[in-house]
């Protein structure tokens, strides 16, 4: 009897034990899925941010011309294949292109204007639209092209 009772209170102290090493807290962070998640993100805006820059989507022709040096925030209008005239992204009339670069022109005519035509556009609808801006008195106006290596480039 007195050997029973010994072996039951040495194998609660062994429970106890266990329970202690069980019981206690972990004081670290796993930030691996916060790095992963990061490093998608980042991944997803390297690659977002490019077509981020102009909505309407035009096939440029290829020029060997330098890029120009300028203002920093030109207005863009574009006519894609159909002819269809674009006023930043928003499609505007062709006859309405003057009132509505008078109206956002912030330094009134000495805004640079460019002017971006579809490789399949007709010459002549983005003759028409240059000959429009240049008759309203805007003089700093340029096609945009892009360059033998793919980068849209301004030129004059």
């Amino acid at each position: 009897m007195g050997m029973g009772g010994v072996g039951h209170g040495s194998g609660g102290g062994r429970r106890r034990g266990r329970r202690r090493r069980s019981a206690a807290v972990m004081s670290e962070i796993n930030v691996t899925p916060l790095v992963d998640v990061m490093l998608v993100l980042l991944i997803i805006f390297m690659v977002a941010a490019p077509l981020l820059t102009v909505g309407v989507p035009i096939d440029l022709p290829e020029t060997a011309a330098k890029p120009m040096e300028g203002q920093t925030d030109p207005i863009n209008i574009s006519v894609d294949a159909e002819g269809r005239v674009f006023l930043q992204d928003s499609e505007i009339p062709a006859d309405e292109v003057v009132a509505k670069l008078q109206a956002i022109a912030k330094n009134g005519v000495e805004d640079r204007i460019y002017v971006r035509g579809d490789r399949a556009a007709d010459y002549g609808t983005v003759m028409r639209v240059m000959a429009r801006i240049s008759a309203a008195g805007f003089k700093k106006i340029g096609l945009i092209t892009t360059e033998e290596s793919g980068a849209p480039v301004p030129a004059s």
